[in-house]
């Protein structure tokens, strides 16, 4: 994923501050790889079956987080406004700081973030989740079986080069279920 100037990223001014007291200054000498992983090559851990089933268990493990209220209780704060592009939209981002952990073991039922947009009635409805991991010298993060992208620059000058996994859950993304943005997400 890259992220241009014509974004709105704000996202990265909390993560980066949840990261600083995480890193040393050497993580931030790690660049993008320059591969965008939505293009990967399919293999059996990147089929349509097991990409159905990676979806439909982050989907069970953060339903609860539907009710925005829960994801505030839980510790997950907003972080952003509702971030768009030319590209399509990824939505408020709701990290929580108490979950980045460089270069932890990534579990399918605790992402950094949580991405909510809008509904009808005027509330929140989730989108999708972010997971988000500065990089620290260690392999390509992995979610069942799909490397994240990355590592690639901070998205503020206080970011930290980082890896992250966009997985659209709630909203279909006709980019793929893994793209960074989402042309049916509005704001």
């Amino acid at each position: 994923m890259s992220v241009t100037p014509r974004t709105t990223r704000t996202t990265a001014a909390a993560v980066a501050v949840a990261a600083a007291a995480l890193l040393a200054p050497a993580a931030a000498a790690s660049a993008h790889d320059g591969h965008d992983h939505d293009d990967a090559p399919a293999s059996a851990t990147h089929s349509r079956a097991a990409v159905g089933g990676l979806v439909a268990e982050v989907r069970r493990a953060t339903a609860q987080y539907r009710d925005v209220q829960v994801a505030l209780d839980a510790g997950y704060v907003p972080v952003s406004g509702c971030e768009t592009s030319p590209d399509g939209g990824m939505g408020i981002h709701y990290l929580n700081p108490g979950l980045v952990a460089p270069g932890a073991p990534v579990d399918p039922a605790t992402p950094q973030i949580l991405l909510y947009g809008p509904d009808a009635e005027g509330g929140l409805r989730l989108l999708g989740v972010e997971y988000w991991q500065p990089a620290v010298g260690q392999p390509t993060p992995v979610l069942g079986g799909r490397p994240f992208d990355g590592p690639m620059p901070g998205h503020s000058p206080d970011m930290p080069v980082h890896y992250d996994l966009h997985v659209w859950t709630e909203v279909a993304n006709p980019d793929g279920v893994f793209a960074a943005w989402n042309p049916h997400v509005t704001c």
